[in-house]
């Protein structure tokens, strides 16, 4: 099952995120700072992956034991929120003021597409209950200003948003699927293409192999990420201008 956000204690998790630190403890100075701990437990993420994220692996990172890291997160469901949104602050945040809209979205599909490159593992969280940080907060303000003065409903605002992303978290979570894979492409047709060419009857799927041949040669494989973004996101702006045109419509009768 994938990791999903707002899994833990989300008074806790907010108080966090919003730095309203708990009353001062008697004794020395904590040597760590919540900050520190995200940043390890992201570096763990960015290396090996979620699946790999304990909170051992983040006390050993950090030369502490598990049980002083439990003092700055309550758990790794509170942890994983924390990092999303320390990532999410961090992100580049490119200002296209008097841009046209599709040159805005596209910027704002850019600009988390190498989210996604920087940090691998947050294509494969399920953010259906958002962290509600300041990081968080930041970035959907700054995208949803890329639909300024389109005369689009506030709610379609949302879902237009929400359909790009989408697009753009899909394609990222091929991308790292393709770039794991054992091998080139072009090592594996190698091995499977001698067997196909004897066992594969090609009149029978004519279409296929037509098509299916034009499509490898021109891509070098038989999917190639880099080509199928630049496809998907223009046809995604394409969707998103029709209603954008039927706004503008609206606006002139």
């Amino acid at each position: 099952m994938a990791e999903r956000t707002g899994g833990g204690d989300a008074a806790k998790t907010l108080h966090l995120l919003w730095d309203e630190a708990a009353p001062p403890r008697r004794g020395p100075r904590p040597g760590l700072t919540v900050a520190d701990v995200v940043a390890a437990a992201t570096a763990v993420a960015d290396a090996d992956g979620l699946g790999a994220l304990t909170i051992r692996r983040v006390g050993e990172r950090l030369g502490v034991s598990a049980m002083t890291v439990y003092t700055y997160v309550p758990g790794k469901a509170e942890l994983l929120d924390l990092m999303l949104d320390a990532a999410y602050r961090a992100m580049d945040r490119t200002d296209r003021t008097g841009q046209d809209w599709r040159s805005r979205l596209t910027a704002i599909a850019a600009e988390n597409r190498q989210l996604c490159r920087d940090h691998p593992w947050v294509a494969g969280v399920y953010t259906a209950r958002p962290t509600l940080g300041p990081g968080l907060m930041a970035k959907y303000e700054h995208e949803l200003a890329a639909f300024d003065g389109l005369g689009l409903p506030d709610v379609t605002c949302d879902d237009a948003l929400s359909y790009l992303l989408g697009f753009v978290y899909a394609n990222a979570r091929d991308e790292r699927a393709a770039a794991a894979a054992a091998g080139t492409d072009q090592q594996w047709w190698a091995q499977a293409g001698p067997l196909l060419a004897r066992i594969f009857d090609e009149s029978a799927y004519p279409r296929a192999v037509r098509i299916g041949a034009a499509a490898g040669a021109a891509r070098g494989s038989a999917y190639d990420p880099a080509q199928a973004y630049e496809f998907g996101l223009a046809r995604v702006l394409d969707g998103l201008g029709v209603l954008i045109d039927q706004a503008a419509s609206r606006r002139r009768q």
